[in-house]
């Protein structure tokens, strides 16, 4: 056996067995090393927790005694002690009748069930769950740092070296013990329990931005650009300009306009969704940003990162909305996206805000002075050139007038 496995087997026999001296002596070297924890699991686990934990140690230890044999056999049952941290790589150790377990197995799985029925039955209590949120047990196991000795009758053990609990009574045993003694402990501690509760909502909410994260539209291993984007022709960035307009009316009014060299248009369908409070990871979610995105050629991100500008098609990118209401909305939603998620565009001089005229200038077409014949005044001096021109005037109009009549005459 490697001598690091074997110091640490004996560290552990000294920290399963409280008071006893546990001592390590090599003979060639002449070195010796002693153990002695007093404390048993609390002491061995407050000198290996790589953060400070966020409320004091849940520790506990139960055995089934001469009244309990009906569901377990006499002397079964577990010790533990429980760390929750906020940050830092999370210590696990497990034993099973004083053998090391390090593949964890149904004892662990019986504490693991314990913590999280103790925890969520306190947050359903206090009503602390947000809309939307369902608790899962890591999100309870994910932070805990745990030192656990079971005693079980007749264990059975995954392979030769025993690495593994597989005893199907072990997860009832260790979460019968466990769980209770949590609840008691919570609904003694309500400000720590409040804590610990804060501690797994954060973590079941970032669960659930992990499995919502949307990811860009691919095609090919590259992005696809946005079918309803007119792009322009040239590829320079100091001459190309992006636009972006309320709707597809206003996107045909925007194409007939533009110079098809350097200008594109990328029309918007409604009002853009106010992305202030949206995660970054689910921006995407949202059709339109996710086209502006994708069209301009830089992925969102934050005012400390340094994102890859390589892929910008666009040296201006020019917010064009109407001169009311509504495109002052939309207008102040999409400096939003850009200042929140995009913050980086605007630091470099690339966002832009068209103003609208708020008139218009039309030439004035020049009216003609020649009326219709069958409005003409009978004191006009030009008479008709032929008298058979004026008779086929009257019938050009659908009710003769007694100008008209007088000139058939």
């Amino acid at each position: 056996m490697p001598k690091g496995e074997l110091t640490h087997l004996l560290r552990s026999k000294a920290v399963l067995m409280p008071g006893a001296t546990v001592t390590l002596a090599t003979e060639k070297s002449g070195d010796k090393q002693q153990w002695l924890y007093k404390g048993g699991l609390r002491d061995y686990l407050m000198q290996t927790l790589a953060a400070d934990p966020i409320i004091p140690l849940f520790e506990g230890e139960h055995y089934a005694d001469g009244a309990e044999t009906e569901n377990f056999a006499e002397g079964e049952g577990a010790a533990w002690c429980v760390a929750f941290t906020d940050d830092g790589n999370v210590m696990r150790e497990s034993y099973v009748n004083l053998i090391p377990t390090p593949a964890g197995g149904t004892h662990e799985s019986g504490l693991k069930d314990g913590l999280f029925g103790a925890v969520k039955g306190f947050i359903e209590l206090h009503s602390l769950l947000p809309k939307g949120v369902k608790l899962m047990p890591e999100d309870v196991f994910s932070r805990a740092s745990f030192v656990l000795s079971a005693k079980v009758l007749d264990p059975q053990f995954q392979g030769q070296i025993k690495e593994r609990l597989n005893s199907r009574d072990a997860l009832r045993l260790v979460s019968t013990y466990v769980k209770p003694a949590l609840e008691l402990w919570l609904n003694q501690h309500v400000d720590l329990g409040k804590k610990l509760a804060e501690l797994v909502i954060k973590q079941a909410q970032t669960r659930q931005r992990a499995g919502q994260k949307v990811e860009k539209r691919k095609g090919s291993g590259v992005a696809v650009l946005p079918g309803k984007l007119t792009d322009c022709e040239s590829r320079d960035l100091t001459f190309n300009e992006l636009f972006l307009v309320e709707g597809d009316s206003a996107g045909g009014s925007a194409k007939m306009g533009r110079d098809k060299e350097t200008q594109a248009i990328l029309p918007l369908r409604g009002k853009v969704l106010n992305a202030w409070e949206v995660e970054r990871d689910r921006l995407f979610a949202n059709t339109e940003i996710h086209d502006i995105a994708v069209a301009v050629g830089v992925d969102p991100h934050g005012p400390d990162d340094e994102p890859d500008f390589s892929g910008l098609r666009y040296g201006k990118v020019c917010i064009l909305s109407d001169a009311d209401v509504d495109g002052s909305h939309i207008q102040v939603l999409l400096l939003t996206l850009f200042f929140r998620h995009f913050p980086k565009l605007i630091e470099r001089g690339h966002v832009y805000v068209a103003k609208p005229p708020l008139f218009r200038s039309m030439r004035r077409r020049a009216a003609r002075s020649r009326r219709p014949r069958s409005m003409r005044s009978t004191k006009e001096s030009s008479p008709p050139r032929s008298t058979s021109c004026a008779r086929r005037a009257p019938a050009r109009t659908a009710g003769p007038s007694a100008a008209s009549r007088a000139w058939a005459r």
